[in-house]
């Protein structure tokens, strides 16, 4: 699939290795806001030179811009965009059918069985997510985080990098936990 990746910066350069090492042929960047190479221009000037139908879109908005990221990817949705799934051939995924449109699981992450991941995701390298836990939609779990069995992330969270939220337990929608935190 063509796909175009939304976001130039640094996490957008992640995400477009992530989509062609998925098999997806790179179009090029739209960004609103810088220029640079690969970037083709804003989101109207690319909307009307690939049309939705003609390419994919994946969102490569981080995790500074978690309201921005989401309205983003609800006008690109609307519009008529697929938004597709990407995940790495190295990273284990026990139920692929419980992964939401447009989440992004990098290499060496896990998701256990009978978990659930909401809409635009992100799954650093070496996270993992344990049995029966439901990450909520637009919620970024950084690099070697763990989340425990039977945990409910709310959504627009983060969870930095090597961070542990232990079992049975739920963070509320738009939650920050630290790097290395433990969530009891």
């Amino acid at each position: 699939m063509k796909l175009l990746v939304y976001g130039s910066r640094d996490f957008g350069r992640v995400v477009r290795d992530l989509a062609q090492t998925c098999g997806h042929h790179f179009v090029g960047f739209v960004d609103d806001l810088y220029e640079g190479a690969h970037v083709l221009g804003n989101y109207g000037a690319v909307k009307s030179l690939y049309p939705p139908g003609s390419a994919g879109m994946v969102i490569a908005i981080g995790y500074g811009h978690l309201e921005a990221r989401w309205k983003i990817f609800r006008k690109v949705v609307a519009d008529g965009y697929e938004v597709p799934t990407l995940i790495h051939d190295r990273a284990y995924v026990r139920s692929p059918e419980g992964i939401g449109r447009g989440a992004l699981i990098m290499a060496g992450a896990i998701v256990d069985v009978s978990v659930k991941l909401g809409e635009l995701t992100v799954l650093w390298p070496g996270a993992v997510v344990n049995h029966d836990s439901v990450i909520g939609a637009n919620t970024f779990i950084s690099p070697n985080a763990t989340v425990c069995g039977f945990v409910e992330v709310g959504e627009s969270c983060f969870v930095g990098a090597g961070a542990v939220i232990v079992d049975h337990r739920s963070v509320p929608d738009h939650a920050f936990v630290k790097a290395g935190d433990v969530f009891h």
